[in-house]
């Protein structure tokens, strides 16, 4: 039992002044004469007795009738929380797009959202994260409206950051008796996320009425002619086997193709489409199959016309760069140090400074202009070249210094194959090919350098050193033939081809929504001008970097739907995009639940949302007893009146 206002039972002291009062306050009889002395005596006796025991009960009423007054006034109740206390309950709601499916009674989503509604107190107030929203301190009306517009996101949440926000809910408030409730499918198996959790939570598993699905898993293009290009779409099946499922393909709203194909229990499959070849395709794959997620029977890609990468090379000329930086890929410029169009510099994504003797002040100007603007450069040294102008070169990109040469043959052979800049190169980490060499070389000690390929010793042959604003590939010895064979070797092909690929990165046939997206965009903007990107429904503005003859666009918040997007300049049409949900989205692995919570003693789960409410405010439900207490002060009154009334003494 419990008091609102306990306060008012140390009044309770004072029921001893009663006590004291008939202790010591003690009726005096007087003699009187009589005849008959011994039947005298014995009616005296008689009386003394019965005025004692009328005295005694109704200190006992009287007693109880005023402890009975105090304690109705102390407001008593019976409850697990303190009444003058207002719960505030954390409810983290999952709005992932697996809850768009279907379970017992509906939408799982749906269904959530008006059992919390309809199980919810409105003496209690509740904090509710969502998996793209935070809302702290709501009243049941304001959690009911915000509930009512709830819709599924591409957007993720941690299980850890829910978790670290209720901890911190706990400590920065006094009152730790409200609940924190996680409703969600637990999708993809959290269960390392919930080690050494405190303070306790409550589980809450929505599970849906089907446990098979059909999904697109990638799309990519497997070889391209003349005039056609082959798109392979791969297919996952979670599930049992399923037969004769209708896939068509659509350039924008045009059917371009349809079949049918079966896909074995827990398989993938592989469909083949050929399309004609052109400058743009806003592709649509379509599985028609009611399955548990529908939002991953439909798949957008979007093949853009190639970007051609602007590369130039300054100095000595090189038959192997011209055959690496075909036409067909980019645009390739050579200029001897005497003929260079120092205006073209600019217009470049990449520059090669090709075994240049001396990098003279203009120049020096120039690629520092060019490098601000984050263009790229690559540095090949000239066996006798002046260490004054390159040590002024590195000075001003503020990078580090270069060392005189050493005369000492090496071989290449550590690739940092864990380097992004090898990502997609290698099938497999080579170790036993033929080496290639140098007989000499520059040592540098550049600031924040990472190697990319080393020799023997372990000093950097190819080392990348970020730039303010671009990057600066160092070579370390000069690759004419005389003092290396690296050009021979296998490797030069995919090093150079990636120091013009980083330069610009070629758009992809899709992007996933929910994570971070770099898209570079090939285009040059002045003043005030920026890039947006627009939908049928939707125009947002991406943060932007600008750079040498390019924008890198950064999207992660936005955009929120699956739909073809397109970068805008004013109005100019610049780049189509396509973009995708996650594909973890359509995983059918969930948390075991109730094996979570037996290892863990903080941690207690259900399966129906009204049935766990219901639990909590049943608990929290006070039970006044003052009308008790109130009703046994009238008891006591009438009995002291029926005491005095009819008790003779």
């Amino acid at each position: 039992m419990q008091f609102k206002n306990p306060d008012i039972l140390y009044f309770l002291v004072l029921l001893i002044i009663p006590i004291l009062v008939h202790l010591f306050h003690l009726q005096k009889f007087t003699k009187v004469a009589f005849t008959n002395v011994a039947f005298l005596q014995k009616i005296i006796q008689q009386n003394r007795k019965s005025s004692r025991l009328k005295k005694w009960l109704l200190l006992c009423v009287r007693m109880l009738l005023f402890s009975a007054i105090l304690f109705a006034f102390s407001q008593p109740y019976i409850s697990e929380n303190e009444a003058n206390k207002k719960q505030e309950h954390f409810i983290y709601l999952d709005t992932s797009l697996s809850l768009n499916s279907k379970g017992d009674k509906g939408d799982l989503l749906k269904v959530a959202v008006q059992e919390i509604i309809e199980n919810t107190s409105d003496k209690n107030s509740y904090t509710l994260q969502t998996n793209s929203d935070y809302y702290p301190n709501i009243s049941k009306s304001e959690l009911k409206n915000i509930l009512q517009k709830v819709k599924t996101t591409s957007e993720k949440i941690a299980i850890s950051t829910i978790l670290l926000k209720i901890r911190k809910l706990h400590k920065n408030k006094s009152n730790t008796l409200g609940k924190n409730i996680l409703i969600s499918d637990f999708q993809n198996n959290y269960e390392v996320e919930f080690t050494n959790v405190t303070p306790p939570i409550s589980i809450v598993k929505l599970e849906t009425s089907t446990q098979n699905n059909v999904s697109i898993d990638s799309v990519y293009i497997a070889s391209t002619s003349i005039d056609k290009t082959n798109l392979k779409v791969v297919v996952r099946n979670q599930g049992t086997k399923k037969n004769n499922i209708p896939i068509t393909l659509y350039n924008d709203q045009k059917l371009i193709s349809k079949q049918t194909f079966s896909i074995e229990k827990n398989g993938t499959y592989t469909i083949d489409f050929n399309i004609d070849k052109g400058t743009q395709f806003l592709g649509k794959i379509q599985i028609t199959l009611s399955d548990t997620f529908t939002f991953d029977n439909r798949f957008n890609f979007a093949l853009n016309s190639n970007e051609k990468i602007n590369v130039l090379s300054i100095g000595k000329e090189a038959d192997f760069l011209s055959k690496i930086y075909t036409k067909k890929e980019f645009i390739y410029t050579h200029y001897t140090p005497e003929e260079i169009n120092f205006n073209a510099i600019q217009k470049q994504q990449l520059i090669l400074l090709n075994a240049l003797e001396n990098i003279t002040p203009t120049v020096q100007n120039s690629l520092l202009e060019f490098s601000k603007k984050g263009g790229s450069i690559v540095l090949i040294p000239n066996n006798d070249l002046t260490l004054d102008s390159y040590r002024s070169f590195f000075k001003k990109l503020a990078l580090g210094n270069i060392d005189s040469k050493i005369e000492k043959s090496l071989k290449i052979t550590d690739i940092n194959f864990d380097h992004p800049f090898f990502k997609s190169v290698f099938y497999k980490q080579v170790q036993n090919f033929q080496y290639p060499n140098s007989k000499s070389h520059f040592p540098t000690s550049f600031v924040n350098s990472s190697n990319l390929i080393s020799y023997e010793n372990k000093e950097g042959f190819i080392k990348k050193v970020p730039t303010k604003n671009g990057n600066l590939f160092w070579i370390a010895a000069a690759l004419d033939s005389k003092n290396s064979n690296f050009i021979n070797s296998p490797l030069v092909v995919p090093v150079f081809y990636n120091f013009a690929q980083l330069s610009l990165q070629p758009s992809r046939m899709y992007y996933s929504l929910g994570v971070e997206n770099k898209i570079d965009v090939k285009t040059t903007l002045y003043n005030d001008e920026i890039l947006s990107i627009k939908s049928i429904k939707n125009t947002f503005i991406p943060r932007q970097q600008h750079a040498q003859n390019k924008v890198t666009i950064t999207t992660l918040e936005q955009p929120e739907v699956t739909d073809f997007y397109y970068i805008t300049n004013k109005k100019d049409t610049l780049k189509t995009l396509a973009f995708n949900n996650p594909k973890d989205e359509s995983s059918m692995t969930f948390l075991n639940t109730k094996s979570l919570a037996k290892n863990n003693k903080n941690i207690s789960t259900s399966n129906s949302i009204k049935e766990h409410f219901q639990e909590i405010n049943e608990k929290s439900e006070v039970h006044w007893l003052w009308k008790w207490f109130l009703t046994l002060a009238i008891v006591s009154l009438l009995l002291e009146i029926l005491i005095l009334k009819f008790f003779k003494s």
